[in-house]
């Protein structure tokens, strides 16, 4: 979405929708309910109205505790249209969590779920209340309106209220219930410099049908909430419960027949593991994108066998950046391949710079990378320090440091070699415990992988690594270590094995290394 200085608010995607498509059914849920693009556009209008009565202001923060819902997307998209910026909040966190970035923000108002009735209790004092589903449940919280009312108020007339492009639309949270979240905030110009991107270069229609996986508290959903509704397309909204079971999911892209799916490689590795034994259960997808995470090549190559039709494209980007980089897999890989595919080259918005960080000078092959784009974040909110360090200028140029090793190849593009907080030092090298991982992947019995590191005092570090058979029998540790011995330098094999059943993973489907960390402590 472009526009004349003043002119910007991506609410128009929803808008220009509603007007070419006002019977189109907008937004799904998997028990029958729906929208068109008219009435999500009234009932977004409707939350414009009451936010504004109630005296919020543009540029003002307003946050949504909210489950995957048709009243979640109408409340992302009556926010923005007041001129406001939304907060999107896992509703399942702690109360307290949850109220501290509330806080942090200082939302004026938030647009909670029932059943967050402790979370209500902490924030009625100092912020407005509305209750969503209070009154069909009958829980009595504090609160001081409900759905109902927002409802029946008018709504706005006429276009959204306007923005300019570096005017805040929203404001994406770390998550986790423990350390101090960071809230990274993007602008009109943000993202709607990644949405019409994203529209060009997928080839995205008003026939399409979006499976909308990931909860609109992560980045990814911004794929789901804005470059569907910008298209016309419907917008199937995938329940928490349903998220990460395979065979739901394989069932929910049957019925609702869906032809769009953006998710993690860990999302998509359970779909074809243990969800879609036949290739006909995934006829109906025409697109694949995947980010947040490397595919290991067996199981990306997997994929590419069961979607023949599909086109599979790589979208690296990470939420300071929206998605900036991309790559397509093509529909057979090879055997030999070894690697994880490659992120490719930037998109048309996106310049890259490769720094050594020792020297400060720019590298032709390995480097840290940088990202210079109208995509690229304003920076973390109230957290000026922070924004210093990750987002500097060079060349009169912003460029946010993305903490991610690359290397340059002429063919492939960039080539992701590991993240620089996970690499360690042990007898006097440096070693990316990515490298390691994928010197497991390549091994013909394991499934998963995932290597973490403790402090040692003689060897520097003790390296653990977790792994997942693919079946019965299991590798044997000697095996393991004979194939380590092979792939790796001897400094970089791992000290320990541990089988598990399956790696733990965040609420956004990435491997959860903290979690790995504390399991390789409690053995020592």
């Amino acid at each position: 979405m472009t526009g004349e200085r003043g002119s910007w608010n991506i609410a128009g995607y929803l808008e220009g929708s509603a007007e070419r498509f006002p019977e189109r059914v907008a937004v799904c849920l998997t028990g029958g309910s729906s929208l068109t693009y008219r009435q999500l556009c009234d009932r977004a209008r409707r939350v414009a109205g009451f936010l504004i009565q109630g005296g919020v202001s543009p540029g003002d923060r307003v946050g949504i505790v909210l489950p995957k819902s048709l009243e979640a997307v109408c409340a992302i998209y009556g926010s923005l249209m007041a001129g406001a910026a939304y907060v999107p909040l896992d509703f399942m966190a702690p109360a307290a969590w949850v109220g501290g970035v509330l806080c942090d923000c200082g939302c004026q108002v938030a647009i909670v779920d029932s059943r967050c009735s402790e979370l209500a209790a902490e924030i009625a004092a100092r912020m407005k209340v509305v209750l969503v589903g209070g009154e069909e449940s009958g829980c009595e919280v504090p609160a001081h309106h409900s759905w109902t009312e927002i409802l029946e108020c008018g709504a706005i007339a006429g276009r959204s209220v306007t923005r300019e492009a570096d005017d805040l639309a929203y404001i994406l949270y770390t998550s986790g219930s423990t350390g101090q979240p960071k809230g990274v905030m993007l602008s009109h110009g943000n993202a709607a410099t990644f949405v019409d991107w994203c529209a060009d270069a997928f080839g995205i229609t008003e026939h399409d049908r979006f499976g909308s996986h990931a909860p609109f508290c992560f980045s990814i959903s911004i794929f789901d909430l804005f470059v569907c509704i910008n298209a016309g397309a419907t917008l199937c909204l995938i329940p928490e419960e349903m998220g990460r079971n395979p065979r739901l999911l394989v069932k929910f892209i049957v019925e609702r027949e869906i032809s769009v799916w953006k998710s993690t490689p860990a999302i998509l590795s359970l779909i074809i593991e243990f969800g879609a034994p036949h290739e006909d259960d995934l006829a109906s997808i025409r697109l694949v994108i995947f980010g947040g995470g490397v595919f290991p090549i067996g199981q990306l190559r997997h994929l590419a066998r069961m979607l023949p039709r599909a086109r599979i494209f790589n979208h690296w980007g990470c939420t300071e950046t929206n998605g900036c980089i991309y790559a397509r897999v093509p529909s057979s890989i090879s055997e030999d391949r070894g690697e994880a595919w490659p992120l490719g080259f930037p998109s048309s918005h996106c310049s890259v710079l490769l720094l050594d960080e020792e020297s400060g000078q720019e590298s032709n092959e390995t480097g840290m990378m940088y990202i210079s784009s109208a995509s690229v974040s304003l920076g973390y909110w109230n957290r000026p320090a922070e924004t210093e360090a990750a987002f500097v200028w060079r060349d009169q140029k912003r460029w946010y440091r993305t903490g991610d090793i690359v290397r340059y190849d002429p063919n492939d593009g960039f080539i992701y070699v590991g993240r620089r907080d996970r690499m360690v030092k042990r007898r006097g090298n440096r070693i990316e415990l990515g490298e390691i991982e994928r010197a497991l992947f390549a091994h013909p019995g394991l499934h998963e992988a995932a290597v973490v590191a403790l402090p040692d005092p003689e060897e520097g570090v003790q390296i653990t690594a977790f792994v997942v058979a693919i079946g019965a029998p299991k590798p044997s540790i000697i095996e393991l270590k004979t194939h380590c011995a092979k792939e790796l330098p001897a400094y970089m094999a791992p000290d320990y094995f541990v089988f598990l059943d399956s790696l733990p993973r965040t609420s956004t489907g990435k491997t959860d290394y903290p979690g790995l960390q504390a399991t390789a402590q409690a053995r020592l």
